[in-house]
């Protein structure tokens, strides 16, 4: 087979370009116009329905009261901390960065609080199972070292507060349980 120049397969490569955007285009033209089909019938459930489940979320003026309490505990001991809380589902509801806090610590807090919600117990408990499982560290989005806390209803967690910033783990711990604390007020 003869081998084309580069400017023959820089053609062939504009003129496939050109057609491919064409059929998108009318392809794109055609769903436009076509009219809208009829919306689905709604499925009706009641409270009773074994298919559905309900769960209880953290409201945003809850987490945010929580992130700020516990900025406000980390500021009485002149600690330059971020905070995040998660929701239920590991979902960040808020995060703060106090002043002079690390560039660093907004993400380790939000990795933090997603791991406490996670397996519902504080994040320093959760460092010691390392030693048992060192695998657990692998998994994406966690971070095994002291700082993050669960907010739990009835045992279960609805929520996390993690702290990252302090100079050591116990210190971002105690402020996340401030942050929870505040919860109950």
């Amino acid at each position: 087979m003869k081998k084309m120049s580069l400017r023959t397969r820089v053609l062939t490569g504009a003129v496939a370009a050109a057609a491919l955007s064409a059929a998108t285009f009318g392809a794109m033209s055609a769903n436009a116009s076509a009219p809208a089909a009829a919306p689905a019938a709604a499925v009706e459930a009641d409270a009773a329905d074994r298919n559905l489940q309900q769960s209880t979320h953290l409201t945003v003026a809850a987490a945010t009261k929580a992130a700020q309490a516990t900025l406000d505990a980390a500021k009485k001991e002149n600690q330059r901390v971020s905070v995040a809380v998660v929701d239920r589902n590991g979902n960040t509801l808020v995060t703060l960065r106090g002043d002079g806090a690390g560039p660093q610590s907004p993400e380790s807090a939000v990795k933090k609080a997603y791991t406490a919600v996670s397996w519902n117990a504080p994040t320093s408990e959760l460092a010691g199972r390392l030693e048992q499982a060192p695998n657990l560290k692998d998994i994406p989005g966690t971070l095994f070292l002291a700082g993050g806390a669960p907010v739990q209803v009835k045992g279960a967690p609805v929520a996390g507060i993690g702290v990252a910033g302090a100079p050591n783990g116990d210190l971002d711990e105690k402020f996340a349980a401030a942050g929870v604390g505040a919860l109950a007020k």
